[in-house]
């Protein structure tokens, strides 16, 4: 229903819960770009967030955003970019410890650190100017369906008082591991369903402040834990502000994160006598996307779709995407007066086109990582051009020819083999993305997609030595 509809019926409070156009969960980067979108349609939309008004946009991530100029419109750039602390960023140091190296990665296009929590309040406000409101200290419980499993939205509590929130359309943008998807059935339609912890990384990062201004404010830091599969990053927000990370992929036991992370620490110089302003913990996806992340009445958005380069851990950009494709493909439906799987398909095929595809390429490049020993995957990255790492990570594949993998063989000392199973992986890699770009334009042909991919992914696991990550 539009807001016109509406406007004989938001004589209460209540009734105002009670109904609405869209109901989203989670006032993230994907839950305030797809709720601005659909405000900015004149239907009526609401964001249900856990937190409270004061903490709300207060999230752990790495702060880094790339593409930055070239975000969708439904939130004003304008509206954004006093979060950027650091636009002189242009590229990334990789230490490798066992190498004694340092590798210098080009990174393309725009490129911004910003002060996530601030970023995190203006994508609110943004939302809030096009018309969304917002519903604080609220904890969804339950997903509420028809008989024939269409959702037709939750039920919450807020401030310990029960709410119920009908709507058209439910957008999941609750993140990593959302508890929606553990409350609704989701079995008869195409909605990835596979999905588990070991797919996801966990993370830990603190915000440190230092005295004197760090030689490296215009690259992002990066640098391997001691076993695979572990990496901490060091991303200036200003010349002494400095977001400090570490992760791990869950695949992995785990890591004392907090410890780790202060061992680092105390052994950089450049962070003597640093002090901590802000410490938080996280998980975020580092797998493929969904295969599908619509249902009747149902999308998820951002990290709660698996909408995070699986290499870098970069999701902002993706999340905002994701979620003004979703709003605009549920705007499309609802005016059309269905919601059913067919009115919602487009929004997969848009994820896909601009961005899943080359994610899930890049997620078979994870999955080798979980396989190959530490020592012999610094060195071969150390023997690799800068170049060649940036449009693996950035693009989904590289161009490994005969030169290359001559100049890698006399500069990697010995680790032939894993030189090889790179370049075969790569191979495997580019078959995973060619088959994405050919994602189904239906429902009705995505099981038949769906088989095709697993066969290629045995392939994938055959090649690394991995173990089956789905």
């Amino acid at each position: 229903m539009s807001t016109q509809e509406h406007a004989g019926t938001a004589a209460s409070a209540d009734v105002r819960d009670g109904e609405w156009d869209a109901v989203v969960v989670g006032a993230g980067t994907a839950g305030c770009y797809a709720s601005a979108t659909i405000a900015n349609a004149g239907y009526d939309v609401v964001v249900l967030e856990r937190k409270t008004e004061a903490e709300a946009g207060h999230i752990a991530c790495g702060d880094a955003l790339k593409g930055a100029n070239a975000f969708p419109d439904s939130i004003p750039k304008s509206q954004i970019e006093p979060a950027f602390t650091n636009t002189d960023v242009d590229h990334g140091r990789f230490e490798i410890p066992q190498e004694e190296t340092v590798l210098e990665i080009p990174v393309p296009g725009e490129l911004a650190v910003v002060d996530r929590w601030e970023y995190g309040r203006r994508i609110i406000e943004g939302a809030a100017t096009a018309g969304v409101e917002f519903r604080y200290d609220t904890v969804v419980t339950d997903v509420r369906q028809a008989d024939d499993g269409t959702v037709t939205g939750v039920d919450a509590i807020r401030k310990g008082e029960p709410h119920t929130y009908e709507a058209d359309v439910v957008v999941d943008g609750a993140g990593s591991l959302s508890i929606l998807q553990d409350k609704a059935d989701l079995s008869n339609s195409t909605f990835d369903t596979n999905v588990n912890y070991s797919q996801f990384c966990s993370a830990y990062r603190e915000i440190v402040h230092v005295e004197d201004p760090v030689e490296w404010h215009d690259a992002l830091v990066f640098k391997p834990t001691a076993r695979a599969a572990g990496y901490l990053w060091y991303f200036p927000r200003t010349e002494t502000e400095i977001n400090a990370g570490l992760g791990f992929q869950m695949t992995e036991e785990p890591m004392k994160l907090v410890d780790d992370l202060k061992r680092d620490l105390r052994n950089r110089p450049e962070f003597a006598g640093a002090r901590v302003e802000d410490k938080l913990g996280a998980a975020l996806p580092t797998r493929r996307p969904y295969d599908s992340a619509v249902h009747p009445g149902f999308v998820a958005v951002g990290d709660a779709a698996g909408h995070v380069n699986p290499t870098t851990g970069g999701g902002i950009a993706g999340a905002a995407y994701a979620g003004t494709y979703a709003a605009e493909e549920a705007i499309a439906a609802i005016g059309d007066g269905t919601v059913d799987e067919d009115a919602l398909w487009r929004y997969n095929e848009r994820v896909m086109e601009h961005f899943g595809a080359r994610y899930a390429a890049l997620d078979v490049y994870n999955i080798l990582s979980t396989a190959v020993d530490t020592d012999e995957l610094m060195g071969l990255l150390a023997a690799m051009p800068g170049e060649q790492i940036a449009e693996a990570l950035y693009s989904g594949s590289t161009n490994i020819g005969w030169g290359l993998k001559i100049k890698c063989l006399l500069k990697a000392r010995g680790h032939y083999g894993t030189v090889w199973n790179l370049y075969k992986t790569k191979q495997r890699a580019d078959e995973l993305l060619a088959h994405y770009e050919e994602y189904p334009s239906s429902p009705d042909d995505f099981h038949a997609w769906q088989a095709e991919r697993d066969e290629l992914m045995e392939r994938v696991y055959e090649t690394t030595g991995a173990d089956p990550k789905y």
